[in-house]
């Protein structure tokens, strides 16, 4: 009898003292050859990572059985490699693998490098403005991975330096002609800004109607009060190639542009300019900046955290919480210009068809193929991995994206602050080997993405970069929640779901956007939607969203071509009920059948408007 109480004692004690995860803590200050204990943590997280890989393998009870706290101390873990989480560190419902701010701490991961020892410049001359002369320092482009880095953003401080151009502040120009059979652009002399010829980094964005292009310029010729402009391959052949959508060319109405990248642009505080040959970069600080003491960042790292299994092996289980994502880079305008379609997806080849159609669409008159636009984390082939008040800032991409393959998990009470690209992207936008028009229904099912909420997150100041993305962009996906999110500051469309403007079936269906607070948005496009939908989504559920001040800005091509929520071309099977906004301002573009509009506009009870956005326990985010 006495045996059996004192094995019953310690089975008690057995399971009691595995009741918690294993630990594993990381420091800035650690070492990576410490034991990774509180008192004597690793440095760097890839390291925690792999001892947390290395429990699981080895039997470790706690971890197998409670799971992995990665715990982060604060600070900037700067990484100098992506961290790669494998199908190995997948954890269990029960047991997770998380990735955890330690308590009181806010560690940033960031795929930045710093800019560092600042001078000043002197009297410089030569290539400057005069203004400049006096104003400037500099110092040298750092190297990232054993390479001078490609500095396309900036950030000084927790503020976004701007990139020297021609026409400062919202200030563009506007075309004077645009042939594209010789593929030139023809603008006011005067709109150089001082520049006569085709300097390095010499670049130009030009407003298309629903997105932007960023396109390098090759040459210029100068012929009076009128200057013409060739551009590099491949981006030229794209841009004057594709049909849609093109610079819009109606008398007084020219597309807008603006110039950026040389060193004559650079005047005025705020701005910076790289010599490349020299590798230098110059900076006239803002007042208040002290260039002996601010911390100079400029994005290296494209990808900082890669979630990738395979269809077979997913990664499972894994979670980050309180962790911000910061200064993910974004190169490719940098080599390829950027053309993009729609929501940032680029353009690699596009043309107009003749005759029409194609055998799924028998009066379609262009093709495209498209390429991704990166994200500073992402995740494919995967299962309930979850994001928990994370921050995605400060970045020159998207911040998150879920790619392919993934199931359930969740974001919810994050930040998406201050991005280049959009705040989240999700699900298929026909982004690797399918035309763009085609329905996408893969015949192996698994490789959609499905069952993620996206909750409680504030996505604000997106699309800082390519001014077509969006706060929330969806695309071939099914059964995924938008509900309680607050969107605001954004130059396009806030919520946008679907892709391929196709009536066909296709892989998506059953998406709930619910109960999201729209305000400020369209602040420089048009053709736009609080809430934009795309294609056949069977099931799916638009309610009870609260959307104004969507006002497109002073440059759009047409400022009344806006609606509060807009069901675009194939677009069928939905409902769309009890949204709130101040006017009946809707659209319907070549929809598909079985659509349903119930109770929408200003007559919808004003308690829709209150109930929506942040729900109560996550409005601290709109004061952080």
């Amino acid at each position: 009898m006495i045996r059996v109480v004192l094995l019953m004692a310690v089975s008690v004690w057995s399971a009691g003292a595995f009741a918690a995860p294993a630990e594993i803590w990381v420091s800035t200050e650690g070492d990576d050859a410490a034991a990774g204990t509180e008192a004597e943590p690793v440095k760097s997280a890839w390291m925690a990572l792999r001892k947390a890989r290395e429990l699981r393998r080895t039997g470790d009870v706690a971890a197998t059985t409670e799971g992995v706290r990665i715990l982060l101390k604060g600070g900037v873990h700067v990484l100098e490699e992506t961290l790669r989480v494998r199908p190995e560190d997948a954890g269990t419902e029960k047991a997770p693998t998380v990735f955890e701010a330690a308590k009181g701490e806010r560690p940033v991961f960031s795929g930045g490098a710093v800019i560092g020892g600042w001078t000043r410049a002197g009297d410089v001359e030569g290539a400057f403005s005069e203004k400049a002369r006096g104003e400037l320092w500099v110092a040298d482009v750092p190297v990232f991975q054993g390479r001078a880095v490609d500095v396309r953003q900036m950030w000084v401080g927790e503020r976004k330096a701007v990139k020297a151009r021609a026409q400062n502040g919202e200030d563009m120009e506007r075309l004077l002609e645009w042939d594209r059979l010789k593929e030139t652009a023809t603008v006011r002399a005067a709109a150089l800004g001082g520049v006569a010829e085709a300097v390095r980094g010499l670049e130009m964005l030009i407003l298309q109607q629903w997105e932007i292009a960023i396109l390098r310029v090759k040459s210029v010729r100068v012929e009076g009060d009128k200057a013409v402009l060739t551009f590099h391959a491949p981006e030229s052949r794209i841009q004057f190639e594709h049909p849609w959508p093109q610079p819009i060319m109606k008398e007084g109405n020219n597309a807008p542009f603006f110039l950026s990248g040389a060193a004559a642009f650079l005047d005025q505080p705020g701005e910076w300019w790289v010599d490349v040959r020299a590798g230098k970069i110059y900076y006239w600080p803002r007042d208040g900046e002290d260039m002996a003491t601010v911390r100079v960042v400029t994005p290296a790292l494209e990808t900082l955290v890669e979630i990738a299994g395979s269809l077979e092996r997913p990664v499972t289980q894994v979670v980050f919480r309180g962790i911000a994502f910061q200064h993910g880079a974004w190169t490719r305008p940098g080599r390829e210009g950027h053309v993009p379609l729609q929501a940032g997806m680029a353009m690699n080849e596009s043309y107009k068809l003749s005759p029409k159609g194609t055998p799924d669409w028998r009066s379609l008159d262009n093709q495209e193929w498209l390429e991704r636009l990166v994200a500073s984390v992402v995740v494919r082939n995967a299962e309930g991995v979850r994001f928990v008040r994370c921050r995605f800032e400060h970045g020159a991409g998207s911040g998150l994206d879920f790619v392919k393959g993934t199931k359930g998990g969740a974001v919810e009470g994050c930040v998406f602050r201050d991005l280049g690209g959009s705040g989240l992207q999700l699900g298929s936008f026909q982004d690797e080997a399918e035309e763009s028009h085609l329905p996408y229904n893969p015949a192996d099912q698994r490789v959609v993405c499905a069952g993620t909420r996206i909750a409680n997150n504030l996505f604000t100041d997106c699309a800082t970069e390519d001014w077509g993305c969006v706060g929330i962009a969806v695309g071939y996906a099914r059964e995924i929640t938008i509900e309680h999110n607050e969107l605001n500051n954004l130059p396009y469309t806030a919520v946008s779901v679907g892709w391929g403007w196709t009536r066909s079936p296709n892989a998506a269906g059953k998406n709930r956007v619910v109960g999201n607070r729209i305000f400020n948005i369209a602040t420089r496009m048009a053709d736009t939607g609080g809430i934009y939908t795309l294609s056949a989504q069977p099931g799916t559920l638009v309610a009870e969203n609260a959307i104004w001040d969507v006002t497109p800005g002073p440059w759009a091509h047409d400022k009344a071509h806006w609606s509060y929520v807009y069901l675009d071309e194939g677009s069928a099977f939905m409902t769309v009920r009890d949204n709130w906004c101040p006017e009946e301002k809707f659209q319907k573009n070549a929809n598909g059948p079985g659509n349903v509009w119930e109770k929408n506009g200003p007559g919808v009870p004003e308690s829709v408007k209150t109930r929506s956005g942040l729900e109560e326990s996550f409005r601290d985010l709109r004061e952080d």
